[in-house]
This record gives C-alpha cells, structure tokens and sequence, in this order.
C-alpha cells in the first residue's frame, strides 16, 4: 500500500537504473538456527507475542535471538500508517487486546532479560495511541523483573501532550523515537509522520529527565549534508544516542535501495555524530534501533 508521493518517488529513483550489484560482504547474515534461537521464538509463539524482529524482517534476528535478546511488538501486528519502507501490515486494527502487556511482562522473566525493548505498531485510531499499553507493559515488567532496564520505542502519537503524560507515569529507563530519515524524504518514506513533530517528542521526554534516543536509516536517497543537519537538531533537542544503518528494501513493493553506503562513510557518521554531542553513536550497515541496545543501555544509564 502506497500513496502517491511514495509512487512518484519510487518511479523517480527505478528511472535512475542504478544497478547496485551484488551485496557487499558486510551486509551478509547468516541464516537464525541454534537452540537459544528456537527457545525464544517457541517462546514467542506460546505467549502470542508479536516482535519487530520478525516483522519488520531484522538481519540480525538470528544474532539476538541466540542472545536470548528480542524486541516485543505491542499493539498488535497491524499498523494504521504506511511508511514506505517497513514491511509491517497494514491496515485498521479491530482489537485492542489488553492482556499483552501480562504477556510481554511474563515472557521477559522467563527469558530473563537485563534489558528489554518494547516498541509497537501505529495505533492511530485509539484516543490514546496506544500509550496505555506503553505504560501498563512498562508497569508489569518493573514489578516482576525490577532490576531489568527497559527501553520503549514509540510512535509519535500524533504529538498528543495527553498521551505522553502517560508513559511518563511509568517511564522507562530510555526513551526512543526513530526519526527514520532525513526531512527531505518524509513525503516519500513517512508519509503520515511530521519532522518536526518528532523532534518536538524528543525534547519533550528530554525536559522531563529521560535518556533520549533516535534512529535512522541510509542508503533511501539522502545527501551526506542532510544526515549531518539531522543529526545537528537531534542534538539540539536533547537527544542522547543515535544509531544508524543502511537501508535494506524487503519486498520490490517498498522503496528502492538508492546506494549501498560504505564503512567509511558510517565512520564519518559516527565521528561527525560524537562531535555534535552525542553520548552514543551506533553507526554501522547492520545497526538498528535495539541492536546491542542491552550494551548500549549500560553506558547511558550509568552516564
């Protein structure tokens, strides 16, 4: 499902004919196995959870899930928005299911995680977002596992003050909101999403004493100089880490890969990044939001 911006953007870079050959041996995975592995996704099944691992189609699934680490999905698996490059369902959802937060809750002490994320579809056509949810899985995980930190990554939830007073009533250790590209390409790769408006919810949660993170991805169509602007507001509004990776098209429906970023450009995001003032950059081709979030949480917690 796409709209028209994202056509004409899409039909734009397919004129191009860039032909970006093979992939380079960096963006090589291999394939999830192990009995870590089948013991969360067994897991996963058996509490009815969704996670953004499977979703959204992760390279580095096999990696965490082996490290008994995983990102749950709240909300459900269909998302009311239809940004051009995610691969999660879209749709109007027709339920709420209000025992998941027990369930994630419950999950994240038979794994026993140290860290946990929890991030969500789109549930633009509830009052609250869905921030509830947020805030009540939040709630569950601290009273049964309290001394693991938890990271939530949230939609925007249309910039509702409303809604993000209540994740403020159980707040999590970070708080990560993924502006996901540059402001030039919003049209194309989230469409129902504003720029500002992201960057607004970030310093909201940064004046309210939270550790603040974001994300993006490369490699859709940005110029060198509008990743180093979009790292300059980030900054500007309190944000804290930031992690950085290419972007990989998981069907021939979504957007086109535009180029294959290179090592040394990631090193040149990175250092450039750490010179603006943030306290982590993650920037490498298999970096995303909740990649080593579990080694990364310990420096910025402690920080």
């Amino acid at each position: 499902m796409i709209n028209s911006h994202q056509r004409a953007f899409k039909e734009e870079s397919e004129k191009k004919n860039v032909d970006l050959g093979r992939r380079p041996d960096w963006l090589k995975v291999r394939l999830p196995h192990g009995e870590n592995f089948t013991d969360v996704k067994n897991l996963m099944r058996t509490n009815k959870l969704n996670t953004v691992c499977e979703e959204a189609r992760c390279p580095n699934l096999g990696e965490c899930w082996n490290r008994r680490t995983a990102t749950f999905m709240i909300l459900g698996d269909t998302c009311t928005r239809s940004c051009g490059f995610c691969n999660i369902k879209v749709g109007l959802p027709t339920e709420l299911d209000l025992d998941e937060p027990r369930r994630v809750a419950d999950a994240v002490e038979k794994l026993n995680l140290k860290h946990v994320v929890i991030t969500s579809v789109n549930r633009d056509e509830l009052k609250d977002g869905g921030a509830s949810i947020f805030a009540e899985t939040v709630k569950l995980i601290r009273s049964s596992m309290p001394e693991t930190t938890i990271e939530i990554l949230i939609p925007d939830f249309k910039g509702e003050e409303t809604a993000f007073e209540i994740i403020l009533k159980n707040p999590p250790d970070i708080l990560n909101h993924n502006l996901e590209t540059v402001k030039n390409l919003y049209h194309a790769v989230r469409p129902q999403a504003k720029y500002e408006r992201s960057l607004e919810l970030i310093n909201w949660f940064h004046q309210k004493g939270l550790k603040t993170k974001s994300g993006i991805m490369v490699g859709i169509g940005e110029k060198t100089e509008e990743v180093v602007e979009l790292m300059k507001d980030l900054v500007s509004k309190g944000c804290d880490f930031l992690t950085i990776g290419q972007y990989l098209q998981p069907t021939k429906q979504h957007l086109p890969v535009d180029r294959f970023v290179t090592l040394d450009e990631f090193r040149f995001f990175k250092e450039e990044g750490l010179k603006f003032g943030f306290k982590i950059v993650e920037s490498s081709p298999l970096v995303r939001s909740s990649y080593h979030a579990d080694e990364q949480a310990k420096i910025l917690i402690n920080d």
